[in-house]
């Protein structure tokens, strides 16, 4: 089966999930029901096989799971696979809210701008009509007012002919779209700083609401309430994780069904992480106001060092101050526009809280586990950090693995810890039981990785195999797929074992002969210019012409004398020549006689004498 195949069979399931559930009454999106499509599919328990084609019978079979589960509205599992999805599909980046924002501001304001770009006035009622207009237009977009007060339009309007008088508005019809939607963005920037200046006066400022006033009092506020909900979320979780080791301990004999207090602690950490995410959203939004608020007061007292008491002053000196000043307030608005969206997020949350909170009642809980003396996460950690010399883990019991300290490891506070901060061999041996780990007794750096452990037993346990424990952890998350996203274990997941076998091929070398066409063109102009060009040539004729400079023209040729060979000589040779010495040794033949006179005959001759002859006698 193809990748497109696939997916549109995926679509299909998907789409008839939430048609049967939406049959009966449960109305869901699309995003959840592919989650627990995945979900299910991932969980062993399930027997499905994701390297082959789903039959029908499988299909039915996943179908009729994820409409159970679905259907299932007391499921804190279900409940904590829906806060996620609702989190993943409404927050984003501090920098995307505020793109966002933007554009559905310049989308409702498109019409209005349209409308001014778009005027042919000419009479003087048009002009004074447009004129009203770009006064709304600027007061819908600065946000400063309502362009329905009275008092707001007067204000806006004096502001705006002391920079636009109405008198120019020919020069501005006659200007581009482009360049009058510029201008208007300019203006409006000019007459908003303007305004907030008249107002830091005493001049103004009507409908103009005090942001840092409203800030300073929102920011507490909303902190208090995010520290609320992140306080109460940790008592639930705290709760339940005595119970769970209540359990597991056999202190406690009767009670709740394990897994599904153990869902319900996965749902309440998962609900306090996130509300984690937005207290530091809210401490990000405190910082930017904060800058803002002295940038609003250095911007304000170099414009009142600039206009002071003149009546007039030089545009090139004080409309960038009030830009400057326009874009400050702006970042005011853009706070506002966070932390109403943080608020918002927080309260939503809250419902998919509820039903574990509606099962486990204090009246039940209470006699599960004394609640006043139930230790929190940060108990838990002073009291291990107290016996820091007992519980600290030993590095030389596994000196093969690297284990980093706090008073040895710079910015230990931040080393990026894996599972959320959670004990891998809690989540293994006790089957996806979340406890905190307690990175100071001891973090394992392995496979450019950070594990943190609850005790050094459990550290000496994990690091004795990680391998397997690593393992074991993915598929515990399998089979509650809320612990996916939890732990961040989206990498892990997507990973996919390779299996090596060996095989062999053989194949021809030419199964089909070459056939090459030269003149093929797989480009249709090419092809479309040809045929034009063939089309051309019925129309066209050869001609030919004779000119009075052509008449009787011939081929000449003309004879020359080639170059000949010459030689020439500049010196001549010459030499030497020397005797050639001769020794005759007169006597030794026939020495018969007793006697032997030997003489010494010189034979040498002159140079000048012919050594042919001599005195007419030949020598040889």
């Amino acid at each position: 089966m193809s990748r497109a195949q696939a997916e549109s069979v995926i679509k299909n399931i998907i789409r008839e999930i939430a048609q049967e559930c939406a049959s009966k009454g449960q109305a869901v999106s699309e995003t959840l029901v592919a989650f627990l499509v995945k979900a299910v599919v991932l969980d062993p328990a399930n027997n499905f096989n994701v390297d082959r084609t789903l039959t029908k019978d499988d299909v039915h079979k996943l179908i009729q799971i994820c409409v159970g589960r679905i259907l299932d509205s007391r499921s804190p599992s279900l409940d904590a696979i829906k806060m996620q999805v609702y989190f993943d599909m409404n927050y984003t980046t501090r920098q995307d809210f505020l793109d966002e924002h933007r554009r559905v501001l310049d989308a409702r304001m498109q019409p209005v701008i349209r409308e001014i770009t778009d005027s042919r006035a000419r009479t003087r009622e048009e002009l004074e009509a447009l004129y009203r207009k770009i006064v709304s237009a600027i007061l819908l977009r600065s946000g400063l007012g309502s362009p329905t007060d009275i008092a707001v339009v007067r204000e806006a309007t004096a502001a705006l002919q002391s920079v636009f008088p109405q008198a120019e508005l020919g020069t501005f019809m006659n200007l581009t779209k482009r360049d009058k939607e510029r201008q208007l963005n300019e203006l409006t920037l000019i007459v908003t700083g303007i305004r907030l200046f008249n107002k830091d006066c005493g001049k103004g400022g009507e409908g103009i609401d005090d942001l840092p006033a409203i800030l300073n009092e929102a920011i507490p506020a909303t902190m208090k309430n995010v520290d609320g909900a992140i306080g109460e979320s940790s008592q639930v979780a705290a709760t339940y994780t005595a119970i769970i080791e209540r359990i597991h301990s056999a202190e406690l004999k009767e009670g709740p069904p394990l897994q599904l207090i153990k869902d319900s602690l996965i749902n309440s950490r998962q609900h306090q992480q996130f509300l984690n995410i937005l207290r530091d959203d809210v401490i990000g939004c405190a910082h930017h106001i904060e800058t803002l608020q002295n940038q609003l007061a250095q911007r304000l007292e170099q414009l009142q060092a600039t206009v002071q008491a003149r009546t007039a002053v030089p545009t090139a000196q004080v409309y960038p101050q009030f830009i400057n000043l326009a874009h400050i307030w702006t970042g005011f608005q853009d706070e506002m526009v966070l932390l109403s969206v943080l608020s918002n997020i927080m309260n939503s949350l809250e419902p998919f809280t509820t039903n574990h909170r509606e099962i486990f009642t204090e009246e039940i809980l209470s006699p599960l586990v004394d609640l006043k003396s139930v230790k929190s996460d940060g108990e838990r950690v002073k009291e291990l950090a107290s016996a820091e010399n007992l519980s600290r883990i030993d590095p030389n019991a596994f000196a093969e693995f690297e284990w980093l300290f706090p008073d040895s490891t710079k910015n230990f506070d931040k080393l990026p810890i894996q599972y959320r901060g959670f004990c891998g061999w809690y989540l293994v041996k006790y089957d996806r039981f979340l406890m905190p780990a307690v990175p100071s007794i001891g973090v394992l750096f392995y496979n450019d990785k950070y594990y943190a452990f609850s005790s050094k037993e459990a550290a000496y346990e994990f690091a004795a195999d990680p391998v397997n424990y690593i393992f074991m952890v993915a598929e515990a998350a399998k089979k509650s797929p809320e612990l996916i996203q939890l732990l961040e274990l989206h990498q892990q997941m997507m990973e996919k074992p390779v299996t090596k076998v060996e095989m062999g091929c053989q194949t021809d070398t030419h199964i089909l002969e070459s056939n090459v066409v030269k003149d093929y063109e797989w480009n249709e102009w090419e092809l479309r210019r040809k045929a034009i060009k063939l089309a051309n040539l019925r129309t066209k004729l050869t001609k030919s012409m004779q000119t009075d400079l052509s008449n009787m023209r011939r081929d000449n040729v003309s004879q020359v004398y080639l170059p000949k060979e010459q030689q020439t000589q500049t010196k001549k040779d010459g030499f030497t020549s020397v005797p050639k010495p001769q020794v005759y040794l007169f006597g030794l033949r026939g020495g018969m006689e007793e006697d032997t006179r030997l003489e010494k005959v010189d034979l040498t001759l002159d140079v000048a004498v012919d050594t042919r002859t001599r005195s007419g006698i030949e020598i040889k």
